[in-house]
């Protein structure tokens, strides 16, 4: 299905709007702003799921790709819609995605739940950092400084590489939409914020 992407200087908000059957297992579906970079890279947006009752598998992504294939060599940090948050690898082209996953907080809060339903997370923060061949997840859970949070992951992703945010429904015949807001994109390490 067609997807869309917009941003909102205003704002500074990227709403993307995409279908998509998943941003895993040996490759992707999902739309990806991008840009092609090298060396050092620090990425972090606030990101919320507008649509409470959206899927919960839905995907906002941060992510490093070898280049622009579906199979794509990468490594990400997603944000689901009910709250997981996970920094993942695909480690060769054609290969399955392999992640950490981390469930975090309580109700209203990445990877919190209620005893009768999942609950759509509002505006929390992720950030990846490349420094070298180490990739790390960054989080910021209620407004605190980002920090590190869980090993960083080891791979080589040669440059030039594409640096993008992404979102991914997980219903390859349903749109859905995720707002990235604050984004932070810098061509160092140490500059998640």
């Amino acid at each position: 299905m067609p997807g869309s992407a917009s941003y909102d200087a205003g704002t500074k908000q990227y709403t993307i709007n995409s279908a998509g059957y998943n941003v895993w297992y040996t490759r992707d579906e999902f739309r990806y702003l991008w840009k092609k970079m090298s060396g050092d890279v620090s990425l972090a947006a606030d990101i919320a799921f507008p649509d409470p009752n959206g899927y919960g598998d839905r995907k906002a992504v941060l992510i490093i790709r070898q280049d622009l294939d579906d199979d794509s060599k990468e490594v990400l940090v997603a944000l689901h819609g009910a709250g997981m948050i996970q920094l993942a690898q695909r480690a060769e082209k054609n290969a399955r995605v392999k992640d950490m996953e981390f469930r975090i907080g309580g109700r209203g809060r990445p990877g919190g739940t209620s005893p009768d339903s999942l609950v759509t997370v509002n505006a929390q923060r992720i950030g990846i950092e490349k420094r070298g061949d180490s990739f790390t997840l960054f989080v910021s859970l209620e407004g605190e400084p980002m920090h590190q949070f869980g090993p960083p992951i080891t791979l080589h992703i040669d440059a030039p590489f594409y640096v993008g945010i992404g979102f991914c429904s997980h219903l390859p015949d349903k749109s859905d939409t995720a707002v990235l807001s604050n984004v932070v994109l810098e061509n160092a390490a140490g500059d998640v914020h």
